[in-house]
């Protein structure tokens, strides 16, 4: 089975054609971060008419990409939420019309359960069960998954998302947007140890909290002039890289899961991939950096095991900007 996944939920406008939810025949992704770099952050009104432009022109070189016709494409998969609703419409309404135009099935995906299904394009398919820990600019959530379309919310962040938590710290230290490369790249050339920075536990619990460190890196850069922007951005990144990867594992390996996945935006850093793989007892599943950031091809293997178990959208099909996936 092929099928188009389509993905609009922020500022990245991306389709791909994937095969039988493992395969990568093609993914296409347009980003408009030099558009909103200038701003300091996604706007969604000229994200969503950014995705105007950009649907239609994507998805034909997916198809192309992948040597398709329209008769190669079986169904199609397509973001729902969360995210932005201006930019959730234009994927949604398009997936619509090309399935109507096409007389094809479609289905509405969570966009955070296809960020876990990045894990199934890649190598040898995860195990169940499996602890997931799904780190991006809006959400830290930590899952138990115990099989396809079973899933069971550990914890997440109870204030700044580990993303977002970069983004504000990068704007403090002018590191400029987007702020996870951002404080990656500083980080390389600066000593963590310096100015060590907390750790929010919450001990007894398996959520997360960023906003207390973001209020610590302010007040160290305010009560300290001069201070190097390198050094600071090493600091938060182990400190943010501690917790995530204590927490996971500890998870994991109190419920006996037989392995670890790792998706997300932040799951492109180097320092979170290196320190989950080295600290984990458990296998760890990490994608390519490409496949951690918003992409259509994990929203294409995700709809196929959703239509696998019998799933299917209607025409009645809407957005939600809020949608939880536990």
């Amino acid at each position: 089975m092929n099928v188009l996944g389509i993905e609009t939920s922020c500022d990245e406008t991306a389709a791909a054609v994937v095969r039988d939810g493992t395969y990568l025949l093609s993914n296409v992704i347009a980003s408009q971060v030099d558009i909103h770099s200038r701003y300091g952050g996604v706007v969604p009104e000229v994200a969503s008419r950014q995705h105007l432009l950009a649907a239609i022109p994507i998805i034909q070189q997916a198809m192309s990409g992948a040597s398709a016709g329209w008769g190669d494409v079986d169904a199609i998969a397509v973001t729902i939420g969360p995210g932005l609703a201006g930019s959730l419409l234009v994927g949604v309404n398009v997936a619509k019309a090309i399935a109507l135009a096409r007389g094809l099935p479609f289905i509405g995906v969570n966009h955070l359960e296809a960020h876990i299904y990045a894990n199934w394009l890649e190598g040898e398919q995860p195990q169940f069960p499996v602890v997931c820990l799904t780190v991006s600019g809006g959400h830290t959530d930590l899952m138990l998954m115990k099989g396809h379309g079973e899933y069971h919310t550990l914890g997440r962040t109870r204030d700044d998302a580990a993303g977002e938590a970069f983004d504000k710290v990068a704007r403090i230290l002018g590191l400029g947007y987007p702020g996870g490369p951002a404080i990656e790249q500083a980080a390389l050339g600066g000593d963590g140890s310096l100015h060590p920075l907390p750790r929010a536990w919450l001990k007894g619990t398996d959520d997360f909290s960023f906003s207390g460190l973001k209020t610590a890196v302010l007040h160290l850069v305010q009560e300290n002039e001069g201070i190097a922007a390198a050094d600071v951005a090493a600091s938060f990144q182990e400190s943010v890289v501690d917790v995530l990867v204590a927490k996971t594992v500890d998870a994991a390996t109190r419920l006996q899961a037989r392995q670890v996945l790792l998706c997300g935006g932040v799951a492109s850093n180097q320092a979170l991939r290196h320190a989950m793989t080295e600290r984990s007892p458990l296998p760890v599943h990490v994608p390519s950096p490409l496949l951690c950031t918003d992409n259509a091809a994990m929203t294409a293997s995700c709809g196929y095991f959703r239509i696998q178990a019998g799933e299917s959208s209607g025409w009645d099909l809407d957005v939600e900007p809020n949608l939880r996936l536990a």
